[in-house]
């Protein structure tokens, strides 16, 4: 192997006895109280995607919600933190939604009975061109 192999060999076995950031920067918080860190990318030391996580405010809900921007930014589908307001905002839209739903819910229920649904109307075209020599031996039969 030539000398600048091994040279680039070594220089990446000394970045990686390099401390790294281990501790996260804290990027914000959301309305549930949950805190959302994040540690940069570094290409320099080989890292190209920056590590993201959240700190939920109950350790043991598994089941626990997130808005959806702050969801967005910790998979890495947007690159902007997510501002109050804006996460306000659709919280805002989404109880709204959440409302009318409720209302045309109650005015027209969509309860129905096997009996009160209509039958199929139309049917589908039977080719011969198409059929199989056994379903040509029972019409005939």
């Amino acid at each position: 192997m030539s000398r600048s192999v091994w040279s680039k060999v070594f220089a990446n076995f000394v970045n990686s006895l390099r401390p790294r950031q281990t501790k996260g920067n804290l990027m914000g918080e959301d309305y549930m109280f949950n805190k959302y860190y994040e540690i940069p990318a570094n290409p320099k030391i080989g890292k190209r995607n920056p590590s993201r996580w959240f700190v939920p405010i109950e350790k043991d809900n598994f089941e626990q919600e997130l808005p959806a921007e702050w969801e967005a930014w910790l998979r890495g589908r947007r690159k902007e933190v997510p501002n109050t307001e804006e996460v306000l905002k659709n919280l805002g839209i989404m109880q709204i939604k959440k409302i009318n739903a409720k209302k045309v819910a109650i005015e027209n229920p969509f309860v129905h009975e096997e009996s009160e649904l209509p039958a199929p109307t139309s049917k589908f075209p039977v080719l011969k061109d198409y059929e199989l020599p056994d379903q040509m031996m029972r019409k005939k039969t």
